[in-house]
């Protein structure tokens, strides 16, 4: 009995690490053997592309001049760039302080609330341009993004291409450091898995996609994820690029990071259920990323539950139940100092908890058939752009 579950406490515990530790490994051990590099294909058919930018928007009347200035300026760099703005319902003067650009863009102002996927539906439909670019309201392109891009599918196998997103904000609290590290190694792992082949899923800070690859998905979906995962699922690459830029400010106050990890969770969930029966068939490298990179990590609380309940009743089951008690009051002590009192490195391993026990319960909310259509901007990163 004893070691039967010392076993399954092993076992459990290795799931919870594997998307941290085991699995990047395991993709410095595939880059070495296959490592996919771009094909410059010739630099006048990348030069024909034209680009179109979508993004919806809601209550972000402190973000929404800074954010349309930064898309000016790309549009006076590309003359020929689109931008196309959806605004879903919102309740402040998110739309009246973009009536002044009505001219000068596609703005498309929703009376009733559907949602962001809804309304990028609505902006993908009315785009004509060969490369369709999503982002989000508070999110600041780089100005050479544009440019970044067209390189990047002058490659024929590359059908979708996100961004690398920079936290500017690291320092404001200990959530929002946790936040920035946390980023910093999905984006290097991004790449990782990027060099392999295909990384798994876009997010919507800034991502762009051949426009006859995008497939609408329901409004109830989340976009982002569903998009690219249906041009992987399609055959084509789905990479990361470093050089193309983007910079947004990290939540900083831990309730909203908890609740945007339950709304994301949700979310992702929801694709995966439908999007799983075509993701099994694809090949075993991308089984494998998809499966170590997504579906463990959503369940990674539970593999850690498990494995530190197994753990403990297998102390007690060897003879040292003191020992399992001493360990259970070492940990309370340790997140009681993080939590309570923000102090480092307590805290971040708190904030690492309390992130992944958010996406646990995201999961079941998806499993209860919760889907979180609609969606409300982070108070605590509102404030404007640095």
């Amino acid at each position: 009995m004893t070691i039967a579950l010392f076993i399954a406490s092993a076992v459990f515990l290795f799931l919870a690490l594997h998307p941290f530790v085991t699995y990047p490994l395991s993709l410095l051990f595939i880059r070495r053997q296959r490592e996919h590099t771009n094909v410059a294909a010739a630099e006048a058919a990348s030069g024909r592309l034209r680009f179109a930018i979508c993004m919806c928007a809601y209550n972000e009347e402190r973000v929404i001049e800074a954010k349309m200035q930064n898309l000016l300026h790309l549009r006076a760099r590309h003359p020929d760039l689109r931008i196309l703005v959806y605004v879903d319902a919102s309740s402040d003067r998110t739309a009246q302080l973009l009536q002044p650009y009505a001219s000068v863009i596609d703005l498309h102002i929703s009376t009733e609330r559907h949602g962001k996927t809804y309304g990028m539906n609505v902006l993908s439909s009315r785009a004509d341009a060969d490369i369709l670019v999503f982002t989000d309201a508070n999110v600041m392109l780089d100005e050479h993004c544009i440019d970044d891009l067209r390189r990047h599918f002058s490659d024929p196998r590359i059908g979708c291409v996100c961004g690398n997103l920079n936290y500017i904000n690291g320092g404001d609290s200990v959530t929002a450091s946790s936040g920035s590290l946390y980023w910093r190694f999905e984006e290097a792992l991004k790449r990782l898995e990027s060099r392999t082949g295909s990384m798994m899923g876009a997010d919507g800070s800034i991502f762009a996609i051949r426009r006859e690859l995008r497939r609408a998905p329901p409004d109830h979906i989340i976009d982002d994820m569903y998009t690219s995962l249906m041009a992987l699922i399609d055959g084509h690459r789905v990479i990361q690029a470093q050089d193309v830029r983007a910079y947004e400010e990290s939540v900083s106050k831990s309730a909203e990071e908890f609740s945007r990890k339950v709304r994301i969770a949700c979310q992702a969930f929801n694709v995966h259920r439908l999007l799983w029966p075509h993701l099994r068939k694809t090949d075993w490298l991308t089984r494998y990323k998809y499966v170590s990179h997504k579906l463990i990590r959503w369940l990674g609380i539970y593999f850690l539950a498990f494995g530190s309940v197994t753990f403990l009743a297998a102390l007690a089951s060897a003879g040292y139940p003191l020992v399992a008690l001493a360990l259970v009051i070492v940990a309370a002590l340790c997140l009681t100092l993080g939590h309570a009192w923000s102090i480092k490195p307590f805290a971040q391993i708190a904030d690492l908890l309390l992130a992944m026990l958010g996406t646990g319960l995201g999961v079941l909310r998806s499993l209860r058939g919760e889907r979180f259509q609609t969606w409300t901007p982070a108070n605590s990163i509102r404030g404007g752009v640095k």
